[in-house]
C-alpha cells in the first residue's frame, strides 16, 4: 500500500462524522491495533465492554463508541485525542483508506507483455511482466494488471480495477469499475455441465458452455475464487459484492448487490442470491436455489436443491431456522444420556415381563 499524507485528528473526525476531544491538531500517520499503537497512530475499540483494553495504550488518537470519550481519556491517559463515533469499526476502515491508500502504479507496459494489436488499452493502465491480452479487449483508465495475468479475447475491464498476479479472464467476460481480483482468480471457465448418453460406452457429453460472466462495479473476489461462465446467458455478480478466498460460483448463478460470502463456499449452477445476503464459510448450495434478501446462512450449512431460503438466520444440514437448529442441537447433546436411559428402561421392562410370566 502507498502511504497517504498525515491528517489531524480533527480532519479524521470530520471524515467519519465523529466528535473529537483532546488535541484536535495532533497528526495521525498510520493505523494500528490497540496493543501495538504508538505515537502517530490511531487505534479503535468497537464496543464499550472492551474499554478496559485501552489501559496503557500509547496511540496518538483513539476511535471509541459515542458516549465513552471520558472513560477512554481516564483509561488511556497517554492518548492525545479521542474520536467518538456511532460505528468505530467503520470509522477505522474509512480512516485506513485515507492514511494507507491502495497502491497506484504509473502507466507502464512491461516489455515481456503480449498484447493483441487491436486491443484498446487506456494510456493510464499499468501492465506487469508476462501478461497476455487477447484480441478485441478493452481496458479502462487507471486499471492495474499485475504479473502473469491472462486475458482472453473480447474481454472488457473497467476503470481503476486491480487484477493481481495470476488472474485468468476467459474470452468474452466483462469486469466493471473498481473491481479487485486477488491472485489466482479465474473468471469464465466452463461450467460443470454434462449430459449422460444412454449408450454407456459413450459416457457423458459436454453441454454447451456458450454464455458469459458479468462482474459489476466495486466487487472484490478473494484468491483462487472461480466464477464459471453461463451455459447460455450470463453468470452475474452484483455491484459491491465481496467473495472470500476459494469460493466457487457455478454457471448461470445470479448473485445480487452487497452480498458477502466467506471462504470455501460452493454454489451450484442456477442459484439466485438476492441483495444484501450474508453467507458463512464452507456453505454448500445445491442447484436452482433462491436465497431471498435479508437471509443470513451460517457456516458449514447445506442448502438442498430447489429450496427457497427466506429472510432470517439459517443454519445446519439441511438448513433450518436458527432457533430450530439450536433446539435440535440441544436434543442431540443428550443422545448419549438418553441411550443409557433407554437401556435401563429396557432392562426394567424385561424384568417386569419375566415377573408377570412367573
Amino acid at each position: 500500500m502507498n502511504e497517504g499524507k498525515a491528517k489531524t485528528a480533527d480532519e479524521l473526525a470530520i471524515l467519519v462524522r465523529g466528535q473529537v476531544t483532546g488535541d484536535a491538531q495532533v497528526l495521525i500517520e498510520c493505523i494500528a491495533s490497540i496493543d501495538s499503537a504508538g505515537p502517530g497512530a490511531v487505534a479503535f475499540v468497537e464496543d464499550q465492554k472492551f474499554m478496559e483494553t485501552l489501559q496503557g495504550c500509547a496511540a496518538s488518537a483513539l476511535i471509541v463508541p459515542e458516549g465513552s470519550a471520558e472513560r477512554a481519556h481516564e483509561l488511556a491517559d497517554k492518548v492525545s485525542a479521542i474520536i467518538e463515533t456511532s460505528q468505530p469499526k467503520l470509522a477505522f476502515a474509512l480512516i485506513a483508506g485515507v492514511l494507507h491508500p491502495q497502491k497506484r502504479r504509473k502507466p507502464f507496459i512491461h516489455p515481456s507483455a503480449v498484447i493483441a494489436e487491436n486491443a484498446d488499452i487506456d494510456l493510464t493502465v499499468f501492465i506487469g511482466p508476462h501478461v497476455a491480452i487477447g484480441e478485441g479487449c478493452r481496458i479502462g483508465a487507471g486499471t492495474r494488471i499485475e504479473a502473469g495475468v491472462v486475458i482472453g479475447d473480447h474481454v472488457r475491464v473497467g476503470c481503476d480495477s486491480v487484477l493481481n498476479p495470476g488472474v485468468t479472464l476467459y474470452d468474452d467476460v466483462t469486469i466493471g469499475d473498481r473491481v479487485i481480483l486477488h491472485a489466482g482468480v479465474v473468471i469464465g471457465a466452463d461450467g460443470f455441465g454434462y449430459v449422460r448418453d444412454s449408450d454407456e460406452q459413450r459416457g457423458y457429453h459436454k453441454f454447451p458452455q456458450r454464455g458469459t460472466v458479468v462482474i459489476e462495479d466495486d466487487v472484490e473476489l478473494g484468491a483462487h475464487t472461480c466464477v464459471d461462465r453461463a451455459a447460455l446467458g450470463q453468470t452475474r455478480i452484483g455491484r459491491g459484492t465481496k467473495l472470500d478466498n476459494l469460493v466457487h460460483v457455478g454457471h448461470n448463478c445470479d448473485i445480487g448487490e452487497r452480498v458477502v460470502i466467506a471462504a470455501q463456499t460452493g454454489i451450484s449452477g442456477s442459484v439466485t442470491i438476492e441483495d444484501d445476503v450474508v453467507i458463512g464459510g464452507q456453505v454448500g448450495f445445491g442447484d436452482h436455489i433462491r436465497v431471498m434478501s435479508g437471509a443470513v446462512i451460517g457456516s458449514k450449512a447445506g442448502v438442498l436443491p430447489g429450496k427457497i431460503v427466506r429472510p432470517g438466520v439459517w443454519w445446519g444440514i439441511p438448513i433450518q431456522p436458527l432457533d430450530e437448529y439450536k433446539r435440535l442441537n440441544a436434543h442431540l447433546a443428550r443422545v448419549p444420556e438418553m441411550r443409557e436411559e433407554i437401556k435401563e428402561l429396557k432392562k426394567q421392562l424385561g424384568e417386569l415381563q419375566n415377573k408377570f410370566r412367573d
